[in-house]
C-alpha cells in the first residue's frame, strides 16, 4: 500500500499508510424505511476560466455520471442545492441547466428520483429589494423545475431576509408559493453557519420564535408539504421540531454532525435524510440504510457512526466551505479526474484540513481505492510543498 506524507497540527510531517478499501457494495436497493436524499456536488471544467469564488464552467458529463452513482446506490438526488455551490460558484443559469439535464437523465434510469432546489439567487440581495421581486424570482425558478418535470425544494432566500418586515411576510410569501406548486414541496431551514446572509430567517433572530413561525406555516399547509429539511446542526432542536410536525410531514435531517442517531430515531420517531455528507460517503450510507431496513441496528451503527467524525471535519467552521471536502473525496475516489471547483473553491481549505479529511475517510472505510487515493493525495500535498 502506498504511503503518503501528511502534515499534523504540530507542524510535523508524518508518513501515513491507509488501510483497506471500502468494503460496501457499489450498488444497493432503495431504502424502505427511510427516505434518503443525497445532495450532490457538480464537477467543474478544470480548464475553463473562473473568477475566484464566482463561477466557471460545469463538466456536464462527469456531473451526470455522479448522479448515476448515487441513483445506483438507491439514493434520491437533491439537485441544485447548497452542495452544488448554489450562490457560491453555480449561478442561476447553470443551476437551471443542471435541473433540466438531471431531470431528463433521471427519466432514463428505472427508479431514479430527484427533487430540485428553487430559490432566488438570480436576484441580488441588495438593500431595497421588494417582496414582489422575491416572489417573481421564486416563481421563475419554480416554473423551470416544473416545466422540466421536477419537484421543488423551496430553498432559503438571501433576498427575502432583506425584503421581509417580519414573520407574517414569510408566512404569506411561502403560502403563495406552496399554493402555486404543482406537487408537494420540501421546505428548507438553512442556518447561518451554512450561509451567514440567512441570519434571522423566518423573521426572527430568536430561534424559538423562528421555529414557531415555520411550524405555523406548516400547519396551515400540511397537505401540500412533503417535509422540512432542518440544517441547523442542533440535534436537540431537531428532536423537538420533529415531535411538533403534523402527521404526514417528514423531518429531513440536514444535520451533518448528528445524522447517524437522528436517522436511527428513538423508537417512536426518526428523521429522514437530505444530506450533503451522503455525497462522499454514499456506499457506506447505503449499506447502513440497508442494515436498518433489515433490523440490523448494530450493523447500522457500526457502518455509519465511524463516518460522523469525517463529516464533522468536512463541515467544521466556516461550514459554508464544506463543499471543498466533498469534492476532494469525489476526486480521491475516482469520480472525477481533478480537484478543481467552480470559482476555485478548492483553495478554501488548508493542507491541514485536507490531510485530516484523508485520515478520517480512511478510518471510516470510505476510500474506494486506497492506492489511487494515496497517489492523488500525494499530488495535492506536493502543491503545499509537502513531498
Amino acid at each position: 500500500m502506498q504511503a503518503v506524507l501528511l502534515p499534523g497540527a504540530d507542524r510535523r510531517v508524518e508518513t501515513y499508510t491507509p488501510g483497506k478499501a471500502c468494503p460496501y457494495p457499489a450498488k444497493s436497493a432503495v431504502p424502505r424505511n427511510r427516505v434518503a436524499y443525497a445532495a450532490a456536488h457538480v464537477v467543474a471544467d478544470p480548464l475553463a476560466e473562473a473568477v475566484p469564488f464566482e463561477g466557471g464552467k460545469v463538466d456536464w458529463g462527469a456531473t451526470l455520471r455522479f448522479r448515476h452513482h448515487l441513483w445506483g446506490l438507491g439514493f434520491k438526488v437533491a439537485e441544485a442545492m447548497d452542495t452544488s455551490q448554489r450562490g457560491m460558484g453555480l449561478a442561476w443559469p447553470d443551476a437551471a441547466a443542471l435541473i433540466r439535464r438531471s431531470v431528463a437523465e433521471a427519466k432514463t434510469v428505472p427508479g431514479a428520483d430527484l427533487a430540485c432546489g428553487v430559490g432566488t439567487d438570480q436576484l441580488p440581495p441588495r438593500p431595497g429589494v421588494t417582496l414582489d421581486e422575491v416572489r417573481r424570482a421564486y416563481l421563475e425558478q419554480l416554473e423551470v423545475v416544473e416545466k422540466a418535470g421536477g419537484r421543488a425544494i423551496l430553498m432559503a432566500s438571501r433576498a427575502l431576509v432583506l425584503a421581509a418586515k417580519g414573520p407574517d411576510d414569510y408566512r404569506r410569501l411561502y403560502g403563495e408559493l406552496i399554493g402555486q406548486a404543482r406537487d408537494k414541496v420540501v421546505l428548507h431551514w438553512l442556518g447561518p453557519m451554512f450561509d451567514p446572509q440567512l441570519e434571522g430567517y423566518w423573521g426572527s433572530h430568536d430561534l424559538d420564535e423562528a421555529q414557531a413561525t415555520l411550524l405555523g406555516l406548516i400547519r396551515d399547509h400540511a397537505g401540500r408539504i412533503d417535509g422540512v429539511k432542518m440544517s441547523l446542526l442542533d440535534k436537540e432542536r431537531e428532536l423537538g421540531f420533529r415531535r411538533s410536525l403534523p402527521e404526514g410531514v417528514k423531518c429531513f435531517t440536514g444535520d451533518d454532525f448528528n445524522y447517524a442517531e437522528l436517522i436511527e430515531g428513538d423508537g417512536a420517531r426518526h428523521s429522514d435524510a437530505l444530506l450533503g455528507i451522503f455525497d462522499p460517503i454514499a456506499r457506506a450510507a447505503a449499506a447502513a440504510l440497508a442494515a436498518l431496513d433489515e433490523g440490523r441496528v448494530e450493523d447500522y451503527r457500526a457502518i455509519l457512526r465511524p463516518t460522523v467524525p469525517l463529516s464533522r471535519k468536512i463541515f467544521e467552521a466556516p461550514t459554508r466551505f464544506y463543499k471543498s471536502g466533498v469534492v476532494l473525496l469525489a476526486w480521491l475516489n475516482g469520480h472525477q479526474d481533478h480537484f478543481a471547483m467552480l470559482g476555485g473553491q478548492q483553495a478554501a481549505r488548508s493542507a491541514l484540513h485536507y490531510a485530516e479529511v484523508f485520515r478520517l475517510a480512511d478510518q471510516a472505510g470510505v476510500l474506494d481505492d486506497p492506492e489511487l487515493a494515496s497517489r492523488r493525495m500525494a499530488r495535492l500535498m506536493a502543491t503545499f510543498g509537502i513531498e
